[in-house]
């Protein structure tokens, strides 16, 4: 095969639904009060350090002393972070099973805490099984679109880039990818990439 044989998915916003309001609204009943924390408080650059390897109880502790009015709130969030990850979107688990009955080698690269990821890799192995092998930035201290983890993770997943296409939601991700040398997908749901899979011969 001239293109690609193993395919690489991004978890959060490609194979699975995340929304961090969905925990904080069962956590904060104000609507005033919520809409600041989710702005102003729990951000996504605040979210970012869990992604890069910082260990929840230091990016709690400090926002806590900064805010301490959601105290609470703020420390839920790393127990019950898989309540922001609720489900598949829809299309994905039948491409995921499809590849996988196929004989495609399916991996991963996600940006994800180390601490936050064994829990919901446990809670979705009927998926993740499937997987031959999942870099999660936490564990590395590399993150995305650092073409740093692009490296790592075709030496660890013994890929060359011209053998994978990678799926990311987020363009930026895609584009350092392909600047290694791997095909790359702008996830904008399941019906185009199964277009691309079948173009590329994969589906």
């Amino acid at each position: 095969m001239n293109g690609p044989d193993a395919v690489i998915f991004d978890v959060g916003n490609v194979l699975y639904d995340w929304n961090i309001r969905l925990l904080f609204e069962q956590l904060v009943g104000d609507p005033d009060e919520l809409n600041f924390l989710l702005r102003h408080v729990v951000t996504l650059e605040w979210h970012a350090q869990h992604d890069a390897g910082r260990p929840f109880a230091e990016t709690s502790a400090e926002l806590i002393a900064l805010h301490p009015r959601f105290a609470d709130a703020i420390a839920a969030y790393g127990p019950r972070f898989s309540e922001t990850v609720p489900a598949m979107l829809p299309g994905m688990a039948e491409i995921v099973e499809a590849l996988d009955t196929a004989g495609v080698p399916l991996f991963a690269i996600t940006n994800f805490s180390h601490e936050f990821w064994p829990p919901f890799r446990a809670r979705e192995a009927a998926i993740f099984d499937r997987f031959r092998d999942i870099v999660v930035s936490g564990e590395e201290r590399l993150i995305k679109p650092d073409p740093a983890i692009y490296r790592l993770a075709l030496d660890r997943f013994g890929l060359t880039p011209a053998q994978a296409i990678f799926i990311d939601d987020r363009e930026d991700n895609v584009r350092s990818a392909e600047a290694v040398g791997i095909r790359g997908h702008v996830f904008r749901g399941a019906e185009l990439l199964a277009d691309d899979l079948r173009t590329a011969g994969l589906l």
